[in-house]
């Protein structure tokens, strides 16, 4: 494959960036916050145009790569190790004219076996992006079929979750998972592989653990409605998605802020309000072709948009996004 001029190193493109740049209009001297600092790919196009940036990471590997950034822009990026849903915290200085997510793993991450994102190399069955917290082998060995079930269906959209869920119950008892090819290979000894069908048969699991481990929907709804909190009029809202439940919270957010109440003809209809948001552009925006060739991180990407209004923020209201009630882990979840 071909690196992209647009990488910010050797082992990260940004996706859609571009895109995102044009959806954003960052201009000199303005406040940005890029809520998903990664490894910088938005955070330094921004830059670039003379405006300033905080950027936040969960991860604390991702903020010490950034120091070296953030002296190359003395003055004009600080970097914040915490969760985008504090972007209230963030933003104490002043509204920001813009704001910037990208909702998806970093490659830097899946790319390092030590971190456990991925069955590629192996590595312990970890999955935590701040590096504390429970991790995805107490997921695994500590909750209750049901709830392990659950937590596959919806944020894997796995159709074997139930059996899965069973084998992991069975095979804990005497030998917990620890590594996480020893999870891959498990899966795909209980469900067998299609030699037509390329994806893992353990990939939604693990996209399902990694979810459910970082609260990474809990995580999207909080940042929205902080973003909505803290943007001046005129700010704007830039998201960047790469599946299906990601860009259904942020297009059912969208919509019900821009006064058009539910997002979903599934949902109730809702009274007409004032819109803290307006659409920009015509919608959602996807990767060119070129760009999904070079980049297959970008193949499932979209883009979506607003900008802030006058008007004040919206009660939140979470009923909206259709988020089922998943299990809670606590330190003393056992089966």
């Amino acid at each position: 494959m071909p690196e992209s001029p647009h990488a910010s190193d050797g082992r990260h493109i940004p996706v859609l960036l571009d895109e995102v740049i044009a959806a954003l209009q960052p201009e000199k001297g303005q406040r940005i916050i890029d809520g998903t600092f990664g490894a910088g790919g938005y955070t330094r196009r921004i830059l670039e145009t003379g405006a300033f940036v905080t950027a936040v990471d969960r991860d604390p590997s991702a903020i010490e790569v950034g120091r070296a950034m953030e002296n190359e822009f003395a003055g004009r990026l600080t970097l914040v190790q915490g969760t985008f849903s504090t972007l209230d915290q963030v933003a104490l200085l002043g509204a920001p004219d813009g704001i910037v997510l990208d909702i998806g793993v970093s490659s830097m991450q899946i790319d390092e076996a030590e971190r456990g994102f991925s069955f590629q190399k192996d590595g312990p069955l970890d999955m935590r992006m701040s590096s504390s917290g429970p991790s995805a082998a107490d997921v695994v060995n500590r909750l209750k079929i049901g709830d392990l079930a659950r937590i596959f269906n919806f944020l894997g959209e796995e159709r074997h979750a139930g059996r899965i869920a069973r084998m992991i119950d069975k095979r804990r008892t005497t030998e917990p998972f620890t590594r996480t090819r020893d999870l891959a290979n498990a899966i795909e000894a209980l469900v067998g592989r299609n030699p037509k069908v390329p994806i893992h048969p353990a990939t939604r699991v693990f996209q399902a653990l990694r979810i459910f481990v970082n609260d990474e929907l809990g995580e999207l709804v909080r940042a929205l409605h902080a973003a909505e909190r803290v943007l001046k009029p005129g700010g704007r809202l830039v998201v960047v998605t790469f599946h299906s439940l990601e860009d259904r919270i942020v297009k059912r957010f969208f919509s019900d802020r821009s006064g058009a109440g539910g997002g979903s003809r599934h949902l109730p209809q809702r009274d007409q309000r004032l819109a803290s948001f307006t659409p920009v552009g015509k919608g959602v925006v996807i990767p060119a072709e070129d760009e999904a060739l070079r980049n297959p991180r970008a193949r499932s990407a979209k883009l979506r948009a607003g900008t802030r209004t006058v008007n004040p923020a919206l009660a939140e209201d979470h009923a909206i996004y259709g988020l089922p009630n998943l299990p809670v882990f606590i330190e003393t979840a056992r089966n």
